[in-house]
């Protein structure tokens, strides 16, 4: 994977948060430069082309700014050999509970941007209309496990055949590192100014057992980079 040019989607995505101020900027920097699940769905193509992309729990919108960033430089001549095609979404729609991350994307992308709107909800509220891919990064085990499931089957309804649902959990049995992970998990949501949250965690193998259940077509990837983590990205398909 090309250093030099992840570095120069990483600047190029955040510089779309200039105008949230100091904090979103550098977050985004962070997020988008170290995490390399945004690093990954980009290089393998895991997300379909064109659609309408649903992400819950979106944040400040950093992933949008990503993927738009990633747009532009390969319409520019710039993208890696060996990298997918970048999948050119036609509509990014986020979901996100904290109203000062729903501020942030709205000073970020304005409040017309033609591909792009944020709205403050529930993610086991609101109505997922009919995407082609939905998304929830590092935020379903917020939620009760009976929630998670309710939220899950409602994935499964609302996407098309061929709907792909990404996702990234911590695996509950991989002992000292799920529980740094978890440790992390609560610094970085109280640095971003919200209360510390209850976690309810789960086993890689029993969140595989339920999407496999509700007919999803689920592959498992570790998504750690070189952090001690536990972290897994769940990639479920829905059978054409």
């Amino acid at each position: 994977m090309s250093r030099s040019f992840i570095n120069r989607l990483v600047a190029e995505a955040s510089q779309t948060f200039r105008p949230s101020g100091h904090f979103a900027y550098h977050y985004a920097r962070g997020k988008l430069g170290h995490d390399n699940i945004f690093h990954e769905m980009l290089r393998l193509g895991l997300l379909p082309q064109g659609g309408h992309y649903l992400d819950l729990g979106c944040g400040q919108g950093s992933l949008f700014a990503w993927l738009l960033a990633a747009g532009r430089l390969h319409g520019q001549g710039h993208w890696p050999a060996g990298w997918a095609p970048p999948p050119q979404p036609h509509r990014l729609r986020g979901v996100e509970l904290m109203q000062k991350d729903v501020e942030r994307a709205a000073r970020a992308f304005g409040p017309q941007h033609p591909v792009v709107s944020v709205e403050q909800g529930d993610m086991n509220l609101v109505d997922f209309g009919r995407p082609d891919a939905v998304l929830i990064l590092d935020a379903l085990h917020y939620f009760s496990h009976a929630r998670q499931r309710e939220v899950l089957a409602r994935i499964r309804q609302a996407l098309p055949p061929g709907g792909v649902f990404l996702t990234r959990i911590g695996d509950a049995s991989a002992g000292l590192p799920h529980h740094i992970c978890n440790g992390v998990d609560r610094l970085v949501t109280y640095v971003r100014g919200h209360r510390l949250p209850t976690l309810y965690c789960r086993t890689l193998a029993d969140w595989r057992a339920e999407l496999e259940r509700l007919g999803f077509v689920v592959e498992t990837q570790p998504m750690n980079g070189r952090k001690p983590f536990a972290n897994v990205m769940l990639l479920c398909r829905v059978p054409h």
